[in-house]
């Protein structure tokens, strides 16, 4: 008989947040960025389960949008079922009636599906500063909710993109005691990253039973050691939001200390961090992905100011982007990172090869280093030879495309002014 801290093996599943028994999803075209545009854009996921617990991590951005305000709101007051998300429209800084429309859309959902209100969470992701276009929504959410139906992972993930260039999910199982255990999820991010709970939102459902306040403890370490640990640009969304959601369909209950649970553990980490990789890689008109690793620091605050401040040091990316492996870049970030850094003690590998030691140049030539990064993918390790603390975080580079893909959001605003949402 295996050992209760026994881990048993991950399996890839598809179905991404509806591959967990007990969940069925919908989504549906309304236009809402361009009335004219087909693409999906609101989405909902459901657990027919009335045992279902919640757990959720929001933006710690003061700049906090409706759908944040009323989904925290109501995850305080009990356990989510369903969330309605929406893209093409991120429902921030848009005040009274801001908030008005996000109950709406969970007053609406809650009346369809026979729930209370508190039992609906809402996100919602797009252009920041304009009113919701309602007419267009509100109409429709019935029409969402008779569609419900398991299978529709895809489409769900599909809706809540924006200036991604894929969907992007991830789905395990893994055994307890015989009964399979699933886990599926699906998330959108590709500018506006870095989180402390980017654009980012993720969807967790999982068919274990899980106690809520052992779920929100594990959901917090997981997100702190994946989506807390990634940066594309530096900028922190008005909308960040992961929400998990556990409704024991499987009939495997699960808690710390028993059978399973951190094989469950296990399978929270690794679909956050997958999808929080991908988030990076699909980064806005990106061609690196970066880890910027970080190694014997005096204290977990230095080692995690160290690695931020390279990996989002806009000079540092940039050299990246022209496959140039400027050490100096780095270690200047270094310096202006920790006050109590030793210039004299730092160590700087890039892509492997030594490329600093000590606080200054190492032997490796410079065409060794360049040919290195030149890879779409490589690791920039830095030891401080200070203390015992490491931090990890995966970043981009900085493409003169990112800089013209950002120039402007005036389709938007103008479309929103036919709508009479603007002047």
């Amino acid at each position: 008989m295996k050992k209760a801290d026994e881990q048993e093996k991950l399996r890839q599943i598809e179905g991404g947040v509806t591959a967990a028994r007990g969940f069925t999803a919908n989504a549906i075209s309304c236009g809402i960025k361009n009335p004219k545009a087909e693409r999906l854009d609101l989405a909902l996921v459901y657990s027919t389960e009335e045992a279902t617990t919640s757990a959720s991590v929001f933006t710690t951005n003061r700049m906090r949008a409706a759908c944040v305000q009323v989904s925290e709101k109501h995850q305080r007051a009990g356990n989510l079922r369903a969330v309605i998300v929406n893209s093409g429209n991120a429902n921030a800084c848009t005040g009274a009636r801001g908030l008005e429309d996000a109950r709406t859309e969970c007053r609406r959902v809650a009346e369809e599906l026979g729930l209370k209100v508190r039992e609906v969470g809402v996100c919602s992701t797009g252009v920041i500063g304009l009113p919701m276009p309602m007419v267009r929504i509100e109409p429709r959410i019935a029409e969402l909710c008779a569609g419900l139906a398991q299978g529709k992972g895809h489409a769900v993930a599909s809706a809540i993109i924006t200036s991604d260039t894929r969907e992007k999910e991830e789905a395990v199982s893994f055994t307890v005691r015989g009964k399979e255990v699933r886990v599926g999820s699906c998330c959108k991010g590709a500018g506006m990253i870095c989180p402390n709970m980017a654009t980012m939102i993720c969807l967790i459902a999982t068919d274990a039973a899980v106690e809520r306040a052992e779920l929100k403890k594990l959901v917090r370490e997981c997100v702190e050691t994946s989506f807390n640990r990634i940066t594309i640009d530096g900028d922190m969304s008005t909308n960040d939001t992961c929400i998990v959601l556990a409704n024991g369909a499987s009939g495997v209950r699960l808690a710390p200390g028993k059978p399973g649970w951190n094989t469950f553990r296990a399978a929270v980490q690794h679909v956050m961090l997958q999808q929080a990789w991908r988030i990076v890689k699909d980064g806005e008109r990106i061609t690196k992905f970066v880890t910027v690793r970080v190694k014997g620091a005096r204290s977990a605050a230095e080692a995690k100011a160290v690695a931020k401040g390279v990996a989002n040091s806009s000079l540092v990316k940039s050299s990246w982007n022209g496959g140039d492996p400027n050490w100096g870049r780095i270690i200047h970030a270094v310096g202006y990172s920790s006050h109590s850094v030793n210039p004299e003690k730092v160590d700087i590998d890039i892509a492997g090869l030594p490329a600093c030691r000590g606080g200054v140049q190492a032997d490796t030539p410079c065409d060794q280093l360049r040919e290195r990064v030149q890879a779409d993918s490589f690791e920039v390790l830095i030891h401080l030879h200070q203390g015992a603390c490491d931090h990890t975080v995966y970043t981009t580079d900085l493409s003169p495309e990112y800089v013209d893909f950002n120039r402007s959001e005036y389709a938007y605003w103008n479309q929103a002014k036919q709508d009479g949402l603007t002047r």
